[in-house]
Formats: structure tokens, sequence, C-alpha cells
């Protein structure tokens, strides 16, 4: 890990329990800043993807690797080697395949805009067309509006977007598109999925399978929010991770079986 990628890591006083920030895909861990700012009191880790943000000439090692990954950061730098882990698009896929895989390293996973249950017909035939496009600015630019990121953080999303390796793209994509594997997830501690109300619908879609496979799932769509909604309405989404991370549960989230009040399931 290069010094510029240490120097980012970490946030906030080495006290309580740590919060790591797992950001989406063409991104970087840049994105986490209006939460950063939002979270001096905690203990917050905010990590480049292999492959993506500062990383981006480091080749993707696939899903499961991306998961490893993180759970030798957590293991490095977590308070007590555990961590509340927040994922956004690729990061909420990729948190999901680290609750599979190191579930005693979870204290609570929350995912958002991720289609854990992969894409639909009509996005597997409208993105591939469009992976060459991932490299040209004036496509970014676009994403940008349309994902209503705010006009001085832009730059960065183009930036960030424009570099990342051709095969990169096609690898997170194939993946992403297949959707997690037809197994029950390991991790049994509290699990809230979030949607935007204006994304994509396999992402809302994919809660009842991600619900199958993991019964204390809560679920909640957000009003009027598109997919990069941490910068929509950093407030918002702020809250909603303090609420859950104190908590384990998210007052208005649809609840799954195993939640009841605001027991915590896994510490």
């Amino acid at each position: 890990m290069s010094e510029s990628i240490t120097a980012r890591l970490e946030h906030g006083p080495r006290r309580g329990e740590t919060i790591i920030m797992l950001h989406g895909n063409n991104a970087g861990s840049w994105m986490w800043e209006p939460q950063t700012e939002r979270f001096q009191d905690r203990h917050i880790l905010t990590p480049d993807l292999p492959a993506l943000g500062e990383r981006y000439r480091e080749p993707w090692p696939g899903m499961g690797g991306a998961a490893d990954d993180i759970a030798g950061i957590i293991r490095a730098h977590a308070l007590g080697g555990t961590a509340h882990v927040v994922g956004l698009s690729l990061g909420g896929v990729v948190a999901i395949h680290l609750a599979q895989r190191h579930p005693e390293l979870v204290r609570s996973c929350m995912v958002t805009g991720a289609p854990i249950a992969g894409l639909t017909r009509l996005e597997r035939l409208l993105i591939p067309p469009q992976l060459p496009l991932w490299r040209q600015r004036w496509y970014w630019q676009a994403q940008a509006m349309t994902f209503g990121i705010p006009a001085d953080a832009r730059d960065i999303f183009v930036d960030s977007a424009v570099r990342v390796a051709p095969e990169t793209n096609r690898e997170t994509y194939r993946e992403v598109a297949a959707g997690i594997p037809e197994e029950p997830i390991a991790y049994a501690g509290p699990l809230l999925a979030i949607a935007g109300e204006k994304e994509q619908h396999s992402v809302k879609d994919a809660f009842p399978t991600l619900r199958r496979r993991a019964p204390q799932l809560q679920s909640w769509i957000a009003p009027g929010m598109h997919h990069p909604w941490n910068v929509e309405d950093p407030d918002l989404f702020t809250n909603v991770i303090r609420e859950f991370v104190d908590t384990g549960v998210w007052s208005l989230a649809d609840r799954g079986p195993e939640v009841t009040g605001t027991s915590r399931t896994h510490s």
C-alpha cells in the first residue's frame, strides 16, 4: 500500500468502534469526505479498493480477493480488529462478500446501491456497449450530473473514473452482473440494505434475494435519492449510519424476522 493511500486511510480519534467505508466503482476513498467531515468523533477507515482510486494501477483481484484485501485492512487498522462496514455500489457488493468470507470481522453491515442479485436483462443489454465509454471524460461528466454529484466534486469524480483500466471495468461489470453466490450468508449480525428511490430497479429488486440468504436483513428505500446519495444528502446518509452503528437498527427500515427492538445480534 502506497504512502498516499495510507495517509488518507484513517480519520478521527482512535477510540470506540471503527467504521470502514467502501466506495463505489470508478471512484475512490475521496467520495467519503462528506461523512468524514460529519464523523469527527468516530474512528473511520476509508480505503481505496484494489484497482480503483489511488490503487488504479493494481489488477482487480475479483470480489473475493477485494473482500480479503479489506479484511487485511480491518485486522491491521480497525480498533479491536473488527469494524462496522458501510459499502456503496461496488463497495456494497464487496461488503457482502466480506461478511460471507470474514464474518468475525464485521460488527454491522450497511450496503446501499448494491445490486446483490445481479443486473436485470435490460441492464445486461445496455451496459456492455457503454464499457468503452468509461474511459471518456464526457461520459462521466454526464453521469456526474445524472447522479446529482455536487459541482465541486465532479472533477475528482471524472478523474478517478477515466483512469480505471479497461480490464477492471470488464471484470467488475461481469461479477456485478452475475450477483452473489446462491448460498446462505455466514454473517448473522445487523444487516441493512438501502436503495435510492431514483436508482436502477436491480438494487431494490435484490432485497428478497438477500433476505433469503440473510434473514436478519433490514431494507429501506431512501426517498428521492439517486445512486451516490452520500453526497446528495450527506446529513441523512450520516444519520442513517450513526443510528444503525449505535443500535443495530435503522428505525425506518422494513425488518427481517430476526430483528427485534434495538438489540444487537453481533458484537
